[in-house]
């Protein structure tokens, strides 16, 4: 029998870092299995939560729908209106009001499916049109940002993020990877709550980081992945108005998924903004043309909620309550496992306090992430990344007590 066209040269490709984990994680019969790997928010009962304003926009969505029809390839005008206004909003903006650059005809908008289909439209949009660019990437990173540049076969640098002590940027490394650079060359980078280490440059530090992209023409891709799971929507976009300020292009990939719980609706945006308006309608072009050969156009229904949350006043307040709750819950979460840890005789890590998001790093090798799992059925992926979200507190002495065990 033959092997096949596809599969006679083909080795089995590896796993999923972190979806593997989840799948072991289901098939552990331990009644006690803790998975404090996966990057879902997570209450206290050990759920991801369908959020009440999310829940009533659907209502109206199900009580009002009259169709199913295609999107257009960009997406809805309402939740393309939407995200603009999220995104680039600014302090003291009424809801609407934008950064200059959107008056300027500097931004043109397009809907994906995730945060992940941003970031991937993002990247075949700088292989469509610099297909000998180099793109940078900080280690540690979202792993995924490794694979969707490889998959768009651009050829993939990486930079330090963390210092030599774990617990800080490598400010210097990021630097001299900016300077090390080729004009034309795209950097990807984190625009809050950095994903695993928790780690977010100062405003100053944006600030060097921004000139230094600028003077070099360098393109900054940013993932705003976590938008008001740090200190708040407006807040959080702040390293993004001082990239606007610094950089004549950009490109910022959106997500919906967490500050709205949205995982499974696959919400998120590209904003693409170019030197000039006439240049933005150009590259829009070809971001329509990559849309068309991936997915044609967008899942509707998710946009249609985050539109239906944001365009109501009441919604909108009862989203931001909401949020706030769980970006709450998130910090006090951070200094109740310093507090348990330090308890369970680990101390040490009091710099967990000070990060942001819903990840950090506990600084584990392979060997005492496997005991974690083999002799306390508590699942964690590389470097020790904890999701902060799935911290329980009924659990908190036992994931402590675990943790000090393997130390």
């Amino acid at each position: 029998m033959s092997d096949g066209i596809l599969s006679a040269r083909a080795a089995a490709a590896p796993g999923d870092p972190i979806f593997g984990i989840f799948d072991a994680f289901r098939a552990d019969p331990r009644p006690e299995r803790l998975n404090l790997a996966t990057g879902v928010y997570m209450d206290e009962s050990g759920n991801t939560p369908i959020l009440p304003s999310v829940h009533e926009a659907e209502a109206r969505l199900l009580a009002g729908g009259t169709t199913k029809a295609y999107v257009p390839i960009a997406g809805e005008a309402p939740y393309l209106d939407a995200i603009r206004s999220l995104v680039f909003r600014r302090p003291g903006d009424a809801w609407g009001a934008t950064h200059p650059v959107v008056a300027e005809g500097r931004v043109d908008l397009l809907h994906t499916p995730g945060g992940t289909g941003a970031v991937r439209l993002a990247i075949d949009l700088l292989s469509r049109l610099r297909p000998q660019a180099e793109v940078w990437v900080g280690e540690p990173t979202w792993p995924n940002h490794l694979q969707i540049v490889e998959a768009a076969r651009l050829p993939l640098r990486r930079h330090s993020w963390l210092a030599a002590d774990g617990r800080s940027l490598d400010l210097d490394a990021l630097l001299g990877a900016i300077d090390g650079a080729r004009p034309g060359d795209a950097m990807i980078l984190h625009v809050t709550c950095h994903n695993p280490t928790g780690i977010d440059p100062t405003a100053a530090q944006w600030r060097t980081i921004a000139e230094r992209l600028a003077a070099r023409g360098i393109l900054p891709i940013l993932d705003f992945a976590y938008q008001g799971f740090g200190e708040g929507p407006i807040d959080d976009a702040a390293p993004l108005r001082t990239l606007l300020d610094a950089c004549e292009e950009l490109l910022v990939a959106s997500s919906s998924s967490k500050s709205f719980g949205l995982y499974n609706e696959r919400v998120g945006a590209l904003s693409v903004v170019g030197a000039s308006a006439a240049a933005t309608r150009v590259l829009g072009t070809h971001a329509r043309l990559g849309v068309r050969t991936m997915w044609s156009n967008p899942p509707a229904h998710g946009g249609a909620i985050v539109a239906t949350i944001l365009a109501d006043g009441q919604l909108h307040a009862q989203w931001e309550a909401e949020l706030a709750t769980m970006r709450e819950r998130i910090a006090a979460n951070r200094r109740a496992l310093v507090a348990a840890l330090a308890a369970a005789g680990a101390p040490g890590y009091d710099h967990l306090v000070g990060q942001r998001g819903m990840f950090s790093l506990l600084g584990l090798d392979d060997a005492q992430l496997a005991r974690l799992r083999d002799e306390h059925a508590i699942y964690l992926v590389q470097r020790g990344r904890i999701n902060m979200a799935g911290i329980q507190a009924a659990k908190l002495p036992r994931i402590a007590q675990a943790i000090a065990a393997v130390l």
